[in-house]
């Protein structure tokens, strides 16, 4: 229990009624009864962006002004410093780029205008290279089409523009494979058609031009068999 005769907010905060012990307390060592201080006070909380308590900071810099929020940069705790990231004015993130905390990059590139994201596409972290693939502008993914990670190529191929697809058609992971076969241009899928795995077959059967189902339906898969015959039967009708 904290001792109100000795807070410095004792006569201007207590008496007033902007505080209560127990419920509404910045001296309290609970996040939500400082959060709760904060939030009726929040003319207070530069004056506790130095106090010894992590959460204290933390829960302080969600009320100072964005002017004063770069003070912060440099605070010991990734906490804290996730706070800036989501906080901090767009033009100032770049300075959070290098930042140690995973979370604190991932809100980064999650925030920073896409034509600068070139700036993580390189990060130690896969999942903030999945963050990056993921807004980066189409046409300037082409340096992540050989990402180490699977889910971050992934991604790629997903907003890879059609025409470049054709990059990705042998990755190594049929996953990766399935969605160019989704999504590259038809004329392309000849390359796929005696692809190792029978999804990616699959995938291409339902896109095929005439000509590649007649190879398709002599597949030995039964289910990209039976896909193209079927195909190849509702075409004839139509002719």
């Amino acid at each position: 229990m904290t001792d109100c005769a000795t807070c410095p907010h004792h006569e201007d905060r207590l008496e007033k009624g902007r505080c209560k012990p127990g419920d509404a307390c910045v001296q309290a060592m609970s996040g939500r009864q400082i959060e709760r201080f904060f939030r009726e006070n929040p003319d207070l909380a530069q004056g506790y962006t130095g106090d010894d308590f992590w959460e204290r900071r933390a829960i302080a810099a969600r009320y100072i002004s964005q002017q004063r929020l770069l003070e912060l940069i440099d605070d010991p705790d990734e906490v804290v410093r996730r706070v800036l990231a989501y906080r901090l004015p767009v033009d100032e993130l770049y300075r959070l780029i290098g930042d140690i905390d995973r979370e604190v990059r991932i809100t980064v590139a999650d925030r920073l205008p896409a034509e600068q994201l070139e700036a993580l596409v390189n990060d130690h972290d896969y999942l903030v290279r999945k963050y990056v693939a993921r807004r980066m502008p189409a046409g300037r993914l082409f340096r992540m089409i050989c990402d180490t990670d699977r889910e971050v190529r992934m991604s790629v191929a997903r907003r890879l523009p059609p025409e470049s697809l054709g990059l990705m058609l042998n990755d190594v992971e049929p996953e990766i494979r399935r969605i160019v076969a989704e999504r590259i241009h038809p004329e392309a899928l000849s390359a796929l058609l005696d692809d190792p795995d029978w999804g990616v077959r699959l995938q291409a059967a339902e896109r095929a031009s005439r000509g590649m189902l007649e190879v398709l339906e002599h597949d030995t898969d039964p289910d990209v068999k039976e896909v193209a015959r079927q195909r190849l039967r509702e075409m004839n009708t139509h002719d």
